[in-house]
């Protein structure tokens, strides 16, 4: 009989430390290792203008993290943009859980059914207030709120407007700035 074997987040973090993973662009979900999508040019774009617009409102407010791990009992995944708690020193030692979280983002574009789906799921069942997914080809923005019992219970899709984050209900945030594309 042939089984599954599931890694740890101690596991997975042991093996990025020894160097295991150097030439991996990986992330643990659910004890498990998924090999991540190359990213595109576009998608590198719009998360890097997405990110560089919401570190100019969100100064001082909280931290913006771009691609970076986040820390969940049984994943490590790497949201494009984690909106997380200052200072910055916290994360010395760890990356951010979901406590010190306040929404994540995703850039979808090859990846849409993977990240309202699989990551959906997983950021919802963590306990993760809020999350986003840019849909590239759709030119909108889908928001998942209201988690109760590891789901989301409201879904908004929205291609223009203002969207005011649950955490930071007087931060105005302007939709065609996360999915406009460029002439």
């Amino acid at each position: 009989m042939r089984t599954l074997t599931k890694w740890s987040v101690a596991d997975y973090q042991r093996m990025r430390d020894l160097g295991i993973l150097d030439h991996r662009r990986c992330e643990l979900i659910h004890g498990e290792i998924w090999d991540m999508a190359p990213e595109g040019e576009f998608h590198r774009f719009v998360n890097h203008r997405g990110a560089k617009y919401l570190r100019d409102i969100m100064k001082g407010k909280a931290e913006i993290f771009e691609a970076h791990p986040i820390t969940l009992a049984e994943s490590e995944p790497q949201p494009d943009l984690a909106i997380v708690r200052l200072p910055d020193t916290r994360y010395l030692k760890h990356h951010p859980y979901p406590d010190d979280i306040y929404w994540l983002i995703e850039v979808a574009d090859t990846t849409l059914t993977y990240d309202i789906d699989t990551k959906r799921t997983l950021y919802a069942e963590a306990g993760i207030q809020e999350y986003w997914v840019i849909d590239i080809a759709g030119r909108q923005l889908i928001v998942f709120r209201d988690v109760h019992n590891g789901n989301f219970l409201t879904q908004d899709m929205v291609d223009s407007g203002i969207i005011y984050p649950i955490a930071f209900p007087d931060v105005a945030i302007e939709v065609q700035q996360l999915v406009s594309i460029p002439a």
